[in-house]
């Protein structure tokens, strides 16, 4: 079928028609988007300027604050402004370079929280060996895995997005430009592409995630051999991960494992995915792990004593 396209801009339909709401909206998101880049921003500076958290896990867990940072900001800059705005317009190359960009920086991620679960596994399950296997080499050699993932998944999404035939109409019943969103305004049978999204997509969150549950299984199998306190220390930190893996990997089964179609609660879904999951990671990590509030507590201190210096 020959390629053609007759549209250049899309206009998104939003979150919310109603003058008032869209006010709430503004000021709702503006706050989360706030506490999304302060909180994260405070993990990186943590652990950069920490030496009891010069470790493996930081290290993924500095990345994954900064992927949380771009990620969020991929989309909640543009729903807060639009907030502001009747009529919500975005470009084609626009609509098309935020497709990507939520592709390859929630793709980075997935990738990231599944070598933070082997990071894990590695810990708990081979304790004596973890210096020797988690070396600086290997966990750049991660962080480079998961990039190039991302990459690569992005890519391919992106190469047969831009070729559809988009001939009108170009209203978006979504806040932001999203894949299934899109299908539906393609003048051609999406069947086959529906297929094509479930495989890259879908399919990979569901296998990485039933892989990331039986990795876990195995770390919890053998938690059964430490002292209590041991047992206490370790699952703190798993069921910090756990947490953060359920918010991430729920929605992209949910939204990309099914047929071309969209729900009424697809909006929702992908607030959830894109602002609230990014916002919340901070928290889960810190709450439960005394290792990364005493660090806070420290950088705290020594910039109150230089204020006062």
């Amino acid at each position: 079928m020959e390629n053609k396209r007759n549209v250049t801009e899309f206009i998104l339909v939003g979150l919310t028609q109603s003058p008032q709401m869209q006010k709430v909206v503004f000021l709702v998101f503006l706050v989360m988007y706030g506490v999304t880049l302060l909180g994260n921003l405070l993990i990186v500076v943590t652990v950069i300027t920490s030496r009891v958290l010069n470790t493996p896990m930081y290290f993924f867990l500095t990345h994954l604050s900064l992927v949380d940072i771009i990620y969020s900001s991929s989309s909640s800059p543009k729903l807060i402004v639009d907030s502001l705005h009747q009529k919500k317009i975005i470009s084609f190359n626009g609509c098309m370079a935020q497709v990507y960009a939520e592709h390859i920086f929630g793709a980075t991620e997935i990738i990231l929280l599944t070598v933070m679960a082997y990071d894990r596994y590695v810990a708990i399950c081979k304790p004596l060996h973890y210096t020797t296997i988690m070396s600086n080499r290997l966990c750049i050699v991660l962080l480079g895995v998961a990039w190039a993932g991302g990459f690569l998944h992005a890519t391919i999404q992106i190469l047969f997005t831009v070729w559809l035939p988009f001939c009108g109409p170009n209203v978006i019943d979504h806040f932001m430009c999203d894949l299934y969103p899109l299908l539906k305004l393609v003048c051609m049978d999406t069947h086959t592409l529906g297929l094509f999204v479930a495989a890259n997509s879908g399919f990979i969150c569901l296998l990485t995630f039933l892989l990331l549950v039986v990795s876990y299984v195995a770390i919890l199998r053998s938690l059964r051999t430490y002292s209590r306190e041991g047992r206490h220390k370790a699952l703190s930190t798993c069921v910090s991960h756990i947490t953060v893996v359920v918010l991430v990997f729920v929605p992209c089964i949910f939204v990309y494992l099914r047929p071309v179609t969209t729900l009424p609660i697809d909006k929702a879904v992908a607030v959830f995915y894109t602002m609230m999951a990014p916002m919340l990671n901070p928290l889960i990590y810190t709450l439960r792990n005394a290792d990364v509030k005493n660090a806070m507590k420290k950088l705290w201190r020594r910039n109150v004593t230089s204020n006062n210096d």
